[in-house]
This record gives C-alpha cells, structure tokens and sequence, in this order.
C-alpha cells in the first residue's frame, strides 16, 4: 500500500470516527500524522490545519447546504463575539508554534491532546447542563476568552476547535445543539484561515508544498469518512463511543510523549574506563 493509499484509508477511517460525534476528527488526524507519518510536529499541524479546513467546509455544506446559512444569521452576535476571540488565539497560537523548540512544541500538543481526551469523555455532561444564564455584558467577555482559548488551540494542533466550541456555545449562550454545530462550523473557517495564513506568512506551508498528493488524498479521505460518519451517526450510541473515544485520544497522546522523550544515552560496558 503506498503512502497516498495509506492516506486515505487514514483519513476516511478517522473522518468518520469524527463524523460519529460531530466532529471533524481533527484532534485524532495530528497523532497519526506525527507518529505513524513521521511528520515533524509543525509540519503535522500545518498539514493538519489544512485538511481541517476542507472537512469543516464540506461539513457546514452537508449540514446546512449551499443556501442555508441565512437560518444562522440570528446567531451573529455569538459568532462575532467568538471570532473576536479566536482570531486573536490562532495569531497567538501561530506565534508561539514557529518560535519553540519541537521538543517543547511536542509537550504542548499532548497536554492539550490530553484536555481534550477529558472534554470528550465529559461530552454528556457538558452537553445537558444547558445555558448558564449569565448578563449579556459577562457572556460577551467569557465568549472572547474562550474563543481566545480555542484559537490557540486550532492553530497549535491543526484543530476546526468543535470539540471546544460547542460546549462553549451550550454553555454561555444556550443554544440548541443542532444550531452549535452549525455555529462551530461557521466559527471554524475564519479561525483556520486565520491560522493557515500566518504559517503562510512564516514560510511554514513552502515546508509541506511537496506532500500535496498526500494532502490531498487524506483530505479527500476525511470529507468521505465525515459523510459516512454523519449517515451513521443517529444509530451509534453517543455517549459510549465519546467514552471510548476519549480514551483512545488520552493513550494516542500518551505514545506520542513517549516517542518525543530523547533516548538515555548508552552506558559504556560494565568495566571500562574513560581516559
């Protein structure tokens, strides 16, 4: 099976987990991308963030096709107010990324690969404990914050950040879950546009410009496998394979610290002496 063919096969297999939970995949994508593909982490995230990008539009046009986005529009305000915040995270977060040492960069995305492990399998909690009915001026100033929280996370681990969104988007502004998700979708675009465009800016997308066809065909296998994941979705249970999921994510960062930790130089043989 060549690299490309692995790719897909990849990329439809995780696309669908993703799309089994209404999500993207994204977060599972990066550790298979590092630690089977042997990407170097930035170059795991850029390719990473760009994948995401063509899931989450093919995702917004399978949720709400082509003409719908006016059912969204009076729900401006919460993607306003989350954008603000996540635009300012994704700089951040890019700044951060091209200026830290892999080994440290490596630290960071499995201690947040590890929170969101936990905000998975926390998914039915946070998904029925409702609005929290704050005064609009403190729901406005929590929504910059965690949408500057989600930010850095889409731009440090290629993530479309759903998986933070839409809890956020429950929790402060008491939405229905049908119109988070499509919120989380429109929220997503602009945060990775944001994201890709300043690794543009620092040269990091002419790193990865000679794995197009891989690009290609992993994210020709995730759009797949998130239609496949959606089709199934009303038939798996939800809160079991959140579970699961979120086990798998917790043990997928734990090999990838494991593989990031330098190797103990070897002891010279019982005996010898250094002169």
């Amino acid at each position: 099976m060549n690299k490309n063919t692995q790719a897909f096969s990849w990329g439809a297999g995780i696309g669908t987990l993703g799309g089994l939970i209404g999500l993207g995949g994204a977060e599972f994508r990066l550790p298979v991308l590092a630690g089977v593909f042997r990407f170097r982490m930035l170059d795991a995230i850029v390719i990473n963030l760009m994948i995401s990008l063509v899931t989450v539009v093919f995702s917004l046009i399978f949720r709400v096709g082509l003409g719908g986005l006016e059912t969204l529009s009076p729900y401006w305000y919460v993607v306003l107010n989350l954008l603000a915040g996540s635009l300012l995270g994704s700089w951040i977060g890019v700044h951060y990324a091209t200026r830290v040492e892999e080994r440290v960069l490596v630290g960071v995305v499995v201690a947040m690969l590890v929170f969101l492990s936990v905000v998975l399998m926390s998914h039915q909690w946070l998904f029925q404990a409702g609005g929290i009915g704050l005064p609009l001026p403190v729901t406005m100033v929590l929504g910059f914050a965690a949408g500057l929280l989600i930010g850095v996370f889409s731009s440090l681990l290629g993530v479309a950040g759903g998986e933070l969104l839409i809890p956020t988007i429950l929790l402060l502004y008491g939405l229905d879950i049908k119109v988070a998700g499509s919120l989380s979708l429109a929220i997503s675009i602009p945060t990775i546009l944001m994201g890709l465009s300043r690794y543009r800016a620092k040269r990091c997308l002419e790193e990865v410009r000679s794995h197009r066809s891989f690009i290609g065909a992993m994210a020709l296998g995730s759009v797949l496998g998130a239609l496949v994941g959606a089709l199934l979705l009303p038939y798996v249970p939800g809160t079991a394979l959140h579970l699961l999921l979120g086990i798998i994510l917790l043990i997928s960062a734990w090999k990838l610290a494991q593989k990031a930790r330098p190797s103990k130089p070897s002891e010279p043989p019982e005996g010898t002496t250094h002169g």
